[in-house]
C-alpha cells in the first residue's frame, strides 16, 4: 500500500512539471468510484456507471479512497436437497421452519457459514487514455485492506459514530448487535457451502485486481437538438485475490440529459444500466462461492446540478441511486434454514446470509470541486433497506490529467 501511494506521488509530480497547460473542463457528470465496499463484491470486478458527455481529451490520472463499515452478526445456513422437504418449506414463512438436521446421509442439505465485521478500506488508481475523438481506455487497480475502524481513521464510518447515531438520533440502541459483540474489531469468515474458507484478519491487505473498461460514444444528431448523450461500455476484469482467481466480463450503456439553467447553472440527468458475467474463466479451482447467480444487473440514476463560477472552476451535487441484483438465486430463499443468535442482534441477526437473496440498493451524496486543472470530489453513501452492505461508506477521489 505504501508503494502505490509512492507511486501516485511520483506521477503527481511529473504531471505539475510537466502538464500546466492543460485544460481539465467539466464534462457531464464525472463520479468517482462510488462501488460499495461489500463483503462479495470486493472480490470481483463490477461495473462502475459512466456519465460523462464525451471521450476526455488528455489521458487523466485518478485516485479513488473509500471506507465502508460492513456488519453482519454470525449466521448459518441450510438448504435441504430433498424436494419434499423444499415444497413444505416454500409454503411456510422461513423464520417458522423447523429443519431437523441429523447427517448428510439422512437429511442432505448444503450448509455455509458466514460472520462480517470489518471497516473495509479500498484504494483504486486509475488511468483513462483517450483512444480517439470516440473512444476511450479506464484501466483501473483496485486493492483494499481490513480495519477495525478506529477513530481517528474511520471518523464517519466507525462503529461508534455509526451506534452514536442508532441510539441519539433514531433513540434504538444496538438494534443490530455491535456493541454485544464489540465495537472496533474485525471478524471476517466464510465458510461456502463447498466446504472452503474465506477469513481476513486486522490489516490484510490484498490486491482485488485489475480492469479494463472501454467507452464508446456516438456522434448523434440528438447531442446538439436535444443534449442527450449515450455512451456504450465493455468491460474486462481480472480478479487476483487469493479467493478468487478469475475473469469477470460485462457491457453497460450511460444516458446523459443535459439542462442549461440560468446564472451559470447546469442540470445534468444521467442514467446507467449493466450486466457483469462473473467468473466466465477461473484460475483457481480453490476460489470461493462468491453468490451462485453467475450474472450482477446494476440500474443506476443520478440527477446532478453545477454552478460554474466566472473563473471557469465549478461546484457540483449530485445524488446517486444505484440497485444491484442478488449474489445468489432468489429461490433458494424459499426452502433454505437459517441459525443465529436473534435475541443478541435482533431484526438482524439473519442479514449475512438472508441479504445475498435479496437485491442491494444505496444513495450517495456526492460533491465535486473542480478546475481547469484538477477534480476533487467527497461522497457519503447510506443503505436506506438497512442490509449492511455496507451500512455506511464514505470516499474522497481526486482527477488530474496528465499530457496531451
Amino acid at each position: 500500500m505504501i508503494k502505490m501511494f509512492r507511486i501516485v506521488f511520483i506521477v503527481l509530480s511529473i504531471t505539475n512539471l510537466f502538464g500546466q497547460n492543460i485544460s481539465f473542463p467539466q464534462n457531464g457528470i464525472d463520479n468517482p468510484n462510488i462501488l460499495t465496499t461489500h463483503h462479495f463484491g470486493i472480490f470481483s470486478s463490477r461495473i462502475a456507471s459512466n456519465l460523462k458527455h464525451q471521450a476526455l481529451k488528455n489521458t487523466t490520472l485518478t485516485l479513488n479512497i473509500s471506507s465502508g463499515n460492513n456488519f453482519h452478526p454470525y449466521v448459518e445456513g441450510y438448504f435441504p436437497k430433498n424436494p419434499e422437504i423444499r415444497q413444505q418449506f416454500s409454503e411456510t414463512t422461513w423464520y417458522n421452519r423447523r429443519f431437523n438436521y441429523v447427517d448428510e446421509d439422512t437429511t442432505p442439505a448444503d450448509y455455509m457459514n458466514i460472520v462480517i465485521d470489518a471497516v473495509i478500506k479500498n484504494f483504486s488508481l486509475g488511468v483513462n487514455i483517450p483512444i480517439n475523438k470516440n473512444r476511450e481506455l479506464n484501466i483501473n487497480l483496485r486493492s483494499y485492506l481490513i480495519t477495525k475502524g478506529a477513530y481517528p481513521f474511520s471518523p464517519i464510518t466507525s462503529d461508534e459514530t455509526i451506534e452514536w447515531f442508532h441510539s441519539q438520533v433514531i433513540a434504538k440502541d444496538d438494534p443490530f448487535g455491535r456493541k454485544h459483540y464489540g465495537l472496533n474489531q474485525v471478524n471476517f469468515k466464510y465458510l461456502d457451502r463447498n466446504g472452503k474458507t474465506l477469513q481476513l484478519n486486522t490489516n490484510d491487505f490484498f490486491i482485488g485486481g485489475l480492469a479494463f473498461n472501454h467507452f464508446y460514444y456516438p456522434e448523434l444528431a440528438i447531442n446538439k437538438s436535444k443534449q442527450l448523450f449515450i455512451n456504450l461500455g465493455t468491460h474486462l476484469g481480472i480478479n487476483t485475490s487469493k479467493f478468487n482467481a478469475s475473469t469477470d466480463v460485462g457491457a453497460s450503456v450511460n444516458a446523459i440529459k443535459k439542462f442549461n439553467l440560468k446564472n451559470k447553472y447546469e442540470l445534468n440527468f444521467g442514467i446507467h444500466g449493466s450486466v457483469l458475467r462473473k467468473n466466465i474463466i477461473n484460475f483457481n479451482s480453490k476460489n470461493s462461492d462468491l453468490g451462485n447467480n453467475k450474472y450482477l444487473a446494476t440500474f443506476e440514476a443520478n440527477p446532478q446540478i453545477t454552478k460554474y463560477t466566472k473563473k471557469g472552476n465549478f461546484n457540483a451535487i449530485g445524488i446517486n441511486y444505484q440497485i444491484q441484483t442478488s449474489y445468489n438465486k432468489k429461490e433458494e430463499a424459499d426452502y433454505y434454514f437459517l441459525l443465529g443468535d436473534w435475541q443478541a442482534a435482533d431484526s438482524g441477526w439473519h442479514h449475512g446470509i438472508s441479504e445475498l437473496y435479496n437485491s442491494l440498493s444505496n444513495w450517495s451524496l456526492i460533491y465535486s470541486y473542480g478546475t481547469p486543472k484538477f477534480q476533487c470530489s467527497f461522497y457519503i453513501k447510506q443503505d436506506f433497506l438497512v442490509n449492511n452492505a455496507p451500512d455506511l461508506q464514505t470516499g474522497i477521489s481526486f482527477k488530474k490529467p496528465l499530457f496531451y
